[in-house]
């Protein structure tokens, strides 16, 4: 790690200090597929590969990834010894982020396991306080490989106290020497399940987090001494476990799956509804539009006293950094005996189910719910400008916010019976943006936000497609180019098989924008060193070209360059699988979200001061 610069990050600089461990004990190939949680590793491995202690090798789909560090550790004992043995195998490590990216190695583990290949596994994972509370891409990841490894690592998050480090790689020595088979003559796969904390980058000028940046972890911004009171159910007339008080001002949020329930508790109460688009009640009359955005604007949100969640929030920062408030109390209404959503660990009430009288409609809000409603409208009307057909009328290849005007042409062409499939990244994000712009009711959407995964979305939209067919529903799939990529053997349908009618549209932007959006965005654009890191690991760019993919799995495939071709595509029959490619601009994402973001501050901010 000689003349590498102190990262002002705990877990980068493990991360350094792991991949150097490793160079010396021979690993020479590393497989990556690209993840926000994995960043310190991804940021660790781009110096190491720029300095040529190890070959990186970068996959988007980690199915693929697993195979591709299996074949390199098999290749490795290709060739004769000197001494005229046969050569062991080198062992050769594969990163991930956290969630579903760590089963899709399964595969190749099992293939490792009981071919006695020696892979390392490097599992990237929240840190303990963030597991069993419903936080974005967090599942029990410890042991997830049961028997087929050598050995299993639950590495906790390093936090810069003395001593982390040697500790650290003491456990990669024992855990690689175990892959080797060093002591037992049994190599084989083995796995490190590595927590981290943010900041997940180097800093941008060595001593701390990149300036502006928004930690990812729902962490209180103070220390909150309250309890959480979990009710159990309660039976009889008169029986009311729901909410902690009377609040007048209260917000509902809408996660996954919250269904119809959210948006009857804001109509009757008068309390603004944040919902996600896939919660079931983002239709609501008094939904915000562009809430993630709202909810920053100078003085709106200070004097919210409660907040009550239904659902799985996992989309927004903004609105895990409002639950997380010590001064707001917090109901989540969680059916059924499962783990409760609290990312921010600060819940005051955890129920089962809200009395029937919280739905009887019983005042409009008054004034609290009157400025709510007033800066919904103007942060509607500033993304509305800036999806217009006018806005974009350049060719989306080219005009800014090209991706939110495509998901409002699919909105807007998609009737109250159809049903929508929306990918993980930027596409639900820009449909969260979008949704409620235009009259008339929104289409069911549905979306894997479990674990907000984006594998399998193509195969989820065509089962999703065949049951609305047997209903007489359309359905439509909205995912950008990685997932679509990720997926692609979803294409692949016998001729025997169930009919299925479904339009795929995948917003092409050469890579995954996504990451320009969050930290490591902010970090590329510090010099050309920094952008091309990001590319090489964030953007992870592919140059596929998705018409000759279709033709091979011989599925229609039509190129749309505009807005107004687009709506005149969707809204033409469907016949079978048709997969709509709209190529959008990615170098400009992070301006354009900022200066979004900006322009609706500044509008509610001149709205509420009226």
């Amino acid at each position: 790690m000689t003349g590498v610069p102190p990262s002002g990050s705990p877990a980068v600089e493990a991360a350094r200090a792991l991949v150097a461990d490793l160079v010396a004990q021979g690993v020479r190939d590393v497989v990556l597929a690209p993840g926000s949680r994995s960043a310190p590793l991804a940021y660790a491995l781009a110096e190491a590969d720029a300095r040529g202690d190890v070959v990186l090798h970068v996959r988007i789909d980690e199915r693929s990834a697993g195979f591709l560090a299996l074949g390199l550790s098999r290749g490795s004992a290709l060739g004769p010894r000197s001494d005229g043995g046969t050569p062991a195998a080198r062992p050769v490590a594969v990163v991930t982020t956290s969630g579903t990216a760590v089963a899709n190695l399964h595969p190749a583990v099992l293939e490792a396991h009981h071919s006695g290949v020696p892979l390392v596994l490097l599992t990237a994972d929240r840190p303990h306080e963030l597991r069993g509370t419903g936080a974005s891409q967090t599942t029990d990841q410890v042991g997830i490989f049961g028997t087929a490894v050598r050995a299993a690592v639950d590495v906790p998050a390093p936090d810069g106290r003395a001593g982390e480090v040697r500790d650290l790689l003491a456990v990669v020595r024992r855990t690689v020497a175990a892959a080797r088979g060093a002591r037992d003559l049994h190599p084989g796969p083995v796995h490190l399940d590595l927590a981290y904390r943010d900041p997940l980058h180097p800093a941008d000028d060595g001593t701390g987090p990149v300036a502006g940046s928004a930690g990812s972890e729902a962490t209180p911004v103070a220390e909150s001494r309250r309890t959480v009171e979990v009710v159990p159910p309660v039976a009889g007339p008169g029986a009311d476990p729901a909410l902690p008080g009377d609040r007048a001002r209260t917000l509902v949020v809408a996660g996954d799956g919250a269904g119809p329930a959210a948006r009857r508790l804001s109509e009757a109460q008068g309390w603004p509804l944040l919902a996600e688009p896939s919660s079931g009640s983002a239709d609501g009359p008094l939904g915000v539009v562009a809430y993630r955005s709202v909810l920053g604007a100078a003085g709106l949100a200070d004097d919210v006293e409660h907040v009550v969640v239904l659902g799985h929030p996992t989309l927004s920062r903004p609105v895990q950094r409002l639950l997380a408030r010590p001064d707001v109390a917090v109901t989540v209404v969680a059916p059924g005996g499962g783990p409760w959503p609290d990312a921010a660990r600060n819940a005051t009430r955890v129920v089962g189910a809200l009395h029937e009288r919280w739905f009887a409609p019983t005042r409009d809000g008054g004034a609290f719910a009157a400025r709510w409603r007033a800066a919904s409208d103007a942060a509607a009307a500033v993304v509305a400008a800036a999806t217009t057909d006018e806005a974009v009328q350049g060719g989306l290849r080219t005009a800014p916010h090209a991706a939110l005007a495509v998901a409002r042409a699919v909105v807007a062409v998609s009737g109250a019976d159809d049903v929508l499939v929306v990918g993980a990244s930027n596409p639900v994000r820009d449909l969260d943006l979008v949704l409620g712009l235009d009259s008339g009711p929104a289409p069911t959407v549905l979306a894997n936000r479990g674990l907000a995964g984006i594998d399998g979305t193509v195969s989820t939209a065509t089962g999703v497609a065949v049951e609305a067919g047997r209903a007489g529903r359309r359905a439509r799939a909205l995912v950008g180019d990685l997932t679509f990529l990720h997926d692609v053997g979803g294409l692949l349908r016998g001729p025997g098989e169930p009919a299925v009618d479904l339009d795929v549209i995948v917003v092409n932007d050469d890579g995954g924008s996504i990451f320009a959006t969050l930290e490591h965005g902010a970090l590329a654009a510090t010099g050309p060193a920094a952008g091309a890191t990001f590319e090489r690991v964030f953007g992870t760019p592919h140059g596929a070209h998705l018409a000759q993919l279709c033709a091979g799995y011989g599925v229609d495939h039509q190129l749309v360059d505009d807005v107004a071709s687009l709506r005149h595509v969707l809204a033409g029959p469907s016949h079978g699988v048709r997969v709509i490619e709209v190529p959008v601009a990615r170098a400009a994402r992070l301006e354009e979200s900022r200066d979004l973001t900006a322009r609706i501050h500044a509008e509610v901010g001149r709205t509420l001061a009226r």
